[in-house]
């Protein structure tokens, strides 16, 4: 399998974990906790094999998101645009490195269904998690066809 249609399966298959319906039983925030967290993983797999893939040409030894996407990564223009996404607080790829570290984190990034009290206003993102990962998802899918575009000119 080429780096190119492994990013690929690894996005589809983070997008079919999200479409999974985790139930309404006793087991049912934590089934959802684990596909939202699954399909997170399968982002992470998905961003280190898009970093393999536009970096072919410059024959890297490590492709770890975090080394590459770091001030001290290699000087190619793809990953200089990507570095430049990830300092944009609201670009798709600033949500998923901050999503990835708190999946790193002993407290993990899902969060169990919040049952706020009776009379009380709950205040902050009303998103789920799924969801906001679906965007990014969609946002990374635009971005990973550009990026392709620049790297197949090397």
């Amino acid at each position: 399998m080429t780096p190119r249609s492994r990013t690929n399966q690894l996005l589809y298959q983070a997008e079919l974990l999200l479409e999974l319906r985790a139930g309404d039983d006793e087991h049912g925030d934590s089934r959802r906790m684990a596909l939202e967290e699954g399909a997170l993983a399968l982002a992470e797999l998905a961003l280190v094999s898009l970093l393999r893939e536009v970096t072919e040409h410059a024959l890297l030894e490590h492709h770890d998101w975090r080394e590459l996407l770091g001030s001290g990564g290699a000087g190619i223009a793809e990953l200089q645009r990507l570095r430049e996404l990830v300092t944009r607080p609201d670009s798709w790829l600033a949500w998923l490195v901050a999503r990835l570290e708190a999946l790193h984190d002993s407290d993990g990034v899902a969060r169990r269904a919040s049952s706020a009290a009776q009379g009380l206003i709950a205040v902050g993102s009303g998103a789920a998690l799924a969801d906001e990962l679906r965007w990014c998802l969609g946002e990374a899918k635009a971005e990973i066809a550009a990026l392709r575009e620049t790297s197949e000119e090397w």
